[in-house]
């Protein structure tokens, strides 16, 4: 477990990543200063502010950079909660948009960092939340697909209304 650490350039200095990953935290850390930029043992966005970053599991550098514009997605598409689960797959869903718009935004980053929308790679982290929203919406006692009001419970068709 890491234990939550803001970024800086100290900070940055003594963590064992690849100079292009260096480099590119440097330069999110320096453009987007209204977050803040914590180690963590997982990525994830919190809001109001902080962007958390997992330096520790081994994935390609791209794959770390994508997934980091994905939580700074996130930040920037101010996502705050979420009553149903649909509307937490739509700010996902977002949140690989605004990632794709800020690859598209600097077009330096491809040839600087290796950095490009690997669509592939974000509607595989889509499906990993389609198949989770599949299994919740399945009844437990009869199997039917249920339906989840506003407040964020589930109800099935056949067990509950009937």
């Amino acid at each position: 477990m890491v234990s939550p650490k803001t970024l800086n350039s100290s900070v940055l200095e003594n963590l064992a990543l690849p100079k292009n990953t260096y480099a590119f935290l440097s330069e999110l850390i320096s453009e987007f200063p209204q977050f803040k930029f914590t180690l963590s043992n997982r990525f994830k966005w919190k809001y109001p502010k902080s962007i958390y970053i997992d330096v520790k599991t081994p994935i390609p550098p791209l794959y770390f950079s994508l997934q980091t514009l994905h939580e700074l997605g996130h930040a920037l598409s101010n996502h705050k909660d979420y009553q149903t689960d649909i509307k937490r797959l739509k700010m996902e869903s977002e949140a690989w948009e605004r990632a794709r718009g800020l690859i598209l935004s600097h077009p330096n980053w491809k040839t600087d960092y290796g950095i490009f929308y690997d669509e592939e790679f974000a509607e595989s982290a889509l499906d990993s939340y389609r198949d989770w929203l599949h299994n919740r919406s399945k009844c437990k006692t009869c199997g039917l697909t249920c339906f989840q009001r506003k407040n964020g419970d589930w109800v099935c068709p056949s067990c509950d209304l009937l």
